[in-house]
């Protein structure tokens, strides 16, 4: 099929999702159902903003006890570093989860528009991706207090 019957056999279809589409209430009605995810998609960005300034803090500091104690290495300067890489560690889950869940809600608010537009019913699917988006947030806050709470302690009780 050439490039010109590639267009044609596309054109019906293209006139029924414009005539879907057209219907401004209904657009405005799609735009309301994604502010809720659009919203917490923020609220995940503003969050992976946190951890990301503790990652560059905590990398920093790595970097400058490496450079102080390249030739003698402390026990004091081993424990540290030990603790700012468990903290990298948990941070780096913190953030990897929080991306997933990002990636995740951006799906939802895609479909959602889709569904609109669609006659195949996702609801189902736009639910278990929100479920799983909420369970990818909670695991990120999970590591990201855990990274926290290491901090809090501080290294000199680490042992």
């Amino acid at each position: 099929m050439n490039a010109f019957g590639i267009l044609v056999a596309a054109q019906p279809f293209a006139f029924d999702i414009l005539e879907r589409t057209a219907s401004t209430p209904q657009v405005q009605a799609v735009v309301q159902q994604s502010l809720a995810p659009a919203f917490l998609l923020g609220a995940i960005g503003a969050i992976m903003n946190v951890i990301m300034s503790r990652m560059i803090w905590i990398a920093g500091r790595i970097e400058r006890i490496e450079e102080m104690h390249a030739e003698t290495q402390t026990e004091r300067a081993a424990r540290e570093l030990a603790w700012l890489e468990r903290r990298r560690r948990a941070a780096q889950r913190a953030i990897s989860f929080a991306t997933a869940a990002a990636v995740n809600i951006s799906l939802v608010i895609g479909l959602v528009f889709l569904a609109a537009y669609i006659k195949a019913k996702i609801g189902s699917l736009i639910a278990f991706l929100w479920v799983l988006t909420m369970v990818l947030l909670v695991t990120g806050l999970v590591h990201f207090l855990h990274e926290t709470r290491l901090a809090a302690r501080g290294f000199t009780r680490d042992g």
